[in-house]
């Protein structure tokens, strides 16, 4: 703003440069669906793909699609492996939802944003994740290769954000699941993307897995016969493997995504958003945060 004197009147000119500007940049948090868990004495589901970045270019008048990647089934007696997790989507950024775990009758784990476990038995490797992405979306499932005695062994863990899952190790005990990446950009710091941890059978001497930091489920049986956890929702957390004795327990449930984006508080809020997403002010950015699909125009 500018003032001139003419005449005995004072004159104001506006700068437009000074006028609040949508923004042309947002950081980004995109986390897909967990896989699903393996039946009896299956692996954890891999957890959904995490991708973060800033200064990601928006423009306006148009609305910027976001999806939010559910969960994947459980496996049950009447189907082999977990399901993988649904894909999470910012405009052009997608993750992978993660990969479903195997299960004792058949099958391979699945690959995803990261791998499903394996199961206890010859020839049930974890999968790696996919696709290739830089930065990577995730790990690897646990490799079950060489735990080939069947009967009591564990299924393993499925990779998480950070970590791959846990290898078979002896045959009492299922792996953990990988463990999942922090994230400050909702305003504090939370853990996303566990693996799920692999299921045993239940009994005296077993160890069930438990769940990789951020949402992985806890592997079901061991000396306490616990339950197979399901992924934590809005994490991407993968689901727990079930247990291994009958009734046999069916696997956990994949966490379901979540989208979150956030700019600087000067640029102007949205014009429109859909979803419902969790708006917030605080702390000098703008946030939105997305656990249904919708979409936002700025």
């Amino acid at each position: 703003m500018s003032q001139r004197y003419l005449g005995g009147f004072i004159t104001a000119s506006f700068n437009p440069l000074a006028a609040p500007a949508a923004p042309t940049a947002v950081e980004y948090l995109v986390v897909a669906g967990g896989g699903g868990g393996g039946w009896d004495a299956g692996g954890g589901g891999g957890a959904g793909g995490f991708r973060t970045a800033s200064a990601f270019a928006v423009s306006t008048g148009s609305a910027i699609t976001v999806t939010v990647g559910a969960g994947g089934a459980r496996a049950s007696v009447n189907t082999n492996d977990g399901s993988s997790g649904s894909d999470s989507v910012f405009s052009t950024i997608t993750s992978a939802g993660g990969g479903g775990a195997a299960s004792s009758s058949s099958g391979t784990a699945l690959t995803g944003g990261s791998g499903g476990g394996g199961r206890d038995s010859s020839n049930r490797e974890a999968a790696g994740n996919t696709p290739s992405t830089s930065p990577s979306q995730g790990n690897s499932g646990g490799n079950s290769s060489g735990n080939t005695s069947g009967g009591t062994n564990g299924g393993t863990g499925g990779g998480g954000a950070s970590a791959a899952g846990v290898a078979w190790t002896t045959s009492s005990t299922a792996t953990a699941g990988g463990a999942g990446t922090a994230s400050s950009i909702s305003g504090s710091s939370i853990t996303y993307a566990g693996g799920g941890g692999g299921g045993i059978d239940e009994g005296s001497g077993k160890t069930n897995g438990s769940g990789g930091a951020g949402g992985g489920g806890v592997g079901g049986g061991g000396v306490s016969t616990v339950t197979p956890g399901n992924g934590t929702a809005n994490t991407g957390g993968g689901g727990g493997g079930g247990s291994g004795t009958s009734p046999r327990a069916t696997g956990g449930t994949g966490g379901s995504g979540v989208v979150i984006i956030r700019y600087e508080d000067s640029y102007l809020a949205a014009t429109s958003t859909t979803g419902s997403p969790t708006i917030t002010v605080a702390g000098g950015y703008r946030f939105y945060q997305w656990t249904s699909s919708g979409s936002i125009t700025f």
